[in-house]
Formats: C-alpha cells, sequence, structure tokens
C-alpha cells in the first residue's frame, strides 16, 4: 500500500489539538511524525476529568485522536543535549509543526527567521491562537476563546436571551488543524519540486473570521446580519431551522432557497391549503409583510403532530433537505458514518474496546490508514537517537543527565 507521504519527515513541536492535528493527518499518509514533549507531557494528556473519561495513560481516546500513528521522543529543550538532539532531528527534516509562541520561539532559536538560514528548503508550519501580529498576538489561545467566542460563534449563533450555547473542545482546533494540513501540503510540493522552503501560518481566529464569513461580508449591510443575535423566529428565512417533533426530537432542515421549496414543503407537512398562499409566497413577498414568523409558528405545530419517525419517510419522499439532530452516542453509531469508515474500534491493553473517530479525509489507492495507539511519553525517545546516530552510551547518559526522559508506570 503506497502511501502519498511516505519518506517525508515532521518534527512536531507542539501540544493540544490545533496544530498536532495537521500532524496526525500527515502520520496517517505516511509521514514519520517525531513529536517532542517535555518529561511532564502534553497537557492533552491530562484533559479526561473535563470530558468525563478515565484518566488513564494506557487508554486514553483524545490523545490517540490527536497523536496516532507518530512516534514521541520527550527532550529537555533546555538542555543543551537535548537541544542538540532536537536539532539533529531538524537536519533531517521536511516540516517543523509548532504552535509555541512566537516569543518562546524567538527565545529558543527556534523562530522562522532565525532557522529559514540554516534550512532553507523547511517547511516552517505554525498555529497561533490570534495570528502572529496585532496587539494580541501574545495572548494564550483556545478554541473556546479565540474562535467560539471572538470569531462569533457564541455570541452570534445563540438564541436570543439566552446564554450562548455549550461549547465542545476540539471543534475550533481540528478545522484549524485542517487548514494548517492544507498550507504545509502546498508548501512541501514547492519545497520538493524547486529547493524552496517557506513558513505557513494560521490560527484559531483567522480560521474563524474565515468560517464566518459570509455574514461578516452580510453585515457590512443594514439587514439581519446585524440583527444577530436573533429569535429564530424571526430568521430571514424561516425554513432554515429546527422543529421539536411529537416524541420531542429535533428535526433540521435547510432550504436555502425558500421559494424553490415553499410549495412542496408546505404541502408535505399537512398544509396544501396554503400552497397558493400569496402572503407568504415569494419570500420577498412574506418579509415585507412581516409573515415570516407566522409561517415558522405553523411549520412548527404541524412537527408537533407526528413522532421523528413518521416525519423521515414523508421529508425523504418529499426530496427535503433534512437531518435528525443527533447526540454523541447515536453518531457513534450511525450506519451512513459506519459506512463511510469513519470509526476505528481500539482493543486497549486492559481488554476495553473503544470507538475512535477517523479524519475525514480518505484516499482510495492508499486504502484506510493503520490506526496506531498514540505514544507514550517518551515512548521512541531511544530508537529515534539511534537513527540519529547516538549509542546505548549516549542516550543513557541523556538520560541520566535529564536531557531525554522515557515515561515508565509507578
Amino acid at each position: 500500500m503506497s502511501k502519498p507521504l511516505e519518506g517525508i519527515k515532521v518534527v512536531e513541536l507542539a501540544n493540544f489539538i490545533a496544530a498536532a492535528s495537521a500532524g496526525r493527518f500527515m502520520a496517517d499518509l505516511g509521514a514519520d511524525v517525531v513529536k517532542i514533549e517535555s518529561a511532564k507531557g502534553d497537557p492533552l494528556r491530562h484533559t479526561a476529568p473535563s470530558e468525563g473519561r478515565p484518566l488513564d495513560m494506557y487508554e486514553n481516546t483524545t490523545w490517540d485522536l490527536e497523536n496516532a500513528n507518530k512516534r514521541c521522543i520527550s527532550l529537555n529543550m533546555k538542555d543543551a543535549a537535548g537541544k542538540e538532539a532536537f536539532f539533529k532531528l531538524l537536519d533531517q527534516a521536511d516540516v517543523l509543526i509548532t504552535n509555541w509562541r512566537v516569543q518562546a520561539l524567538e527565545r529558543a532559536g527556534l523562530d522562522y527567521e532565525t532557522l529559514k538560514v540554516k534550512y532553507p528548503k523547511l517547511v516552517y508550519a505554525i498555529c497561533t491562537g490570534y495570528g502572529e501580529y496585532g496587539p494580541d498576538k501574545d495572548l494564550p489561545g483556545f478554541d473556546f476563546t479565540a474562535f467560539f467566542a471572538r470569531g462569533g460563534y457564541f455570541d452570534s449563533l445563540r438564541q436570543r436571551g439566552t446564554v450562548p450555547f455549550n461549547g465542545v473542545p476540539g471543534l475550533g482546533d481540528h478545522n484549524v488543524g485542517m487548514n494548517l494540513a492544507a498550507g504545509i501540503l502546498a508548501a512541501l510540493y514547492q519545497a520538493k519540486t524547486k529547493g524552496i522552503g517557506e513558513k505557513v501560518e494560521t490560527s484559531l481566529f483567522e480560521s474563524a473570521v474565515y468560517n464566518m464569513g459570509m455574514m461578516v461580508q452580510a453585515s457590512n449591510y443594514e439587514g439581519i446580519a446585524q440583527q444577530y443575535p436573533i429569535d429564530v423566529r424571526e430568521t430571514a428565512n424561516p425554513f432554515n431551522a429546527a422543529w421539536r417533533t411529537k416524541d420531542d426530537r429535533f428535526i433540521q432542515t435547510c432550504m436555502p432557497d425558500y421559494n424553490t421549496y415553499y410549495k412542496k414543503f408546505i404541502a408535505a407537512i399537512g398544509r396544501e391549503d396554503l400552497v397558493d398562499n400569496e402572503d407568504y409566497f415569494p419570500i420577498l413577498t412574506c418579509q415585507s409583510k412581516g409573515l415570516a414568523t407566522q409561517v415558522y409558528d405553523i411549520v412548527m405545530e404541524q412537527f408537533a403532530t407526528r413522532t421523528e419517525a413518521e416525519w423521515r419517510p414523508i421529508l425523504k419522499a418529499a426530496d427535503i433537505p433534512f437531518s435528525l439532530c443527533q447526540n454523541w452516542i447515536e453518531i457513534r453509531n450511525d450506519k451512513q458514518a459506519e459506512a463511510n469508515n469513519c470509526f476505528y474500534d481500539m482493543k486497549y491493553a486492559n481488554g476495553n474496546v473503544r470507538r475512535l473517530v477517523r479524519l475525514p479525509v480518505k484516499f482510495q489507492e492508499m486504502g484506510v490508514p493503520e490506526y496506531k495507539a498514540g505514544p507514550l511519553i517518551g515512548e521512541n525517545g531511544p530508537e529515534i537517537l539511534r537513527e540519529l546516530g547516538y549509542d546505548d552510551e549516549q542516550i543513557q547518559k541523556m538520560l541520566d543527565e535529564g536531557a531525554l526522559f522515557v515515561w515508565k508506570d509507578e
């Protein structure tokens, strides 16, 4: 099985999720991704209590999601021997991925301007919270703050009069990680074809701004984009909403062009008497008369008359774009997701089998990537150093002096 990135060497000097997910993508495609950790380990190893999981180094589903198929070496970057080993890794690398803050990179001599002198063909990929420039470039950035909050999700997408919706970890990070991966691959192509290195940058905030682009742009005009957060009953298009069913589930419909769907949707929900209603159709007439809320209320009332299971065949027959609003347990057992190989059932050493999520990009000729659990702290350190030319005596010396660390279960 040929993999697109076989032979590519990646050094990942990053923690948490966004940058790491870009490294995971490259590892799945065959790159040798070596993750650098401190002896304490990436903080992501310890987030289980926030997610309702057991805190277990040997069964860490979040860690595996972001770090499967990588190797790990734990180096003390403040120690001369540890720093020397890092640069020996970089000597062989095609890509460096980091999410260290710019000032920390500069203090360590690992900023792009410094490294490009020695490594002119290197692809230098950096992921930040708020971007590299501006008054807030040095702020710590997480997806809850830089992506969801500052990027407009929490305030704009809440129901008016309520608190922001509940955020979940990783959602913004994964978006950003795939953006970073796209930039890395473009720069890597240039490095291999032209011998020219490049710096690739994205951030949680910049990605959120791009994601919100349609409505940010619409806010140039006096209209609904300037009115968010809104009451969903007052949305510009009443057909783009979630409807509560008789069994207290929600079915989301999406009909961007109200006029195209109006007649068949109204008929499908059992209001054939409104098919030719000149107040509700077309959309501009409905809006000008301030009747969109009436349409919303009519649809909501109709959906309350049937269960979710009863609505499915009706909406399918009418070719209405819809989906049940699923919870995570339902997603984990979704037959459509299973059919498209979204999952991997990992058997851990303790005998537990847990369903893990695969990355969303598939390659037909390569086939489905293997899924090796993410490494323990420094697990591959000695073998990586041997590949760099270190002998056992040198490796033991680094272990004894704290330049190298390998985690062991006490």
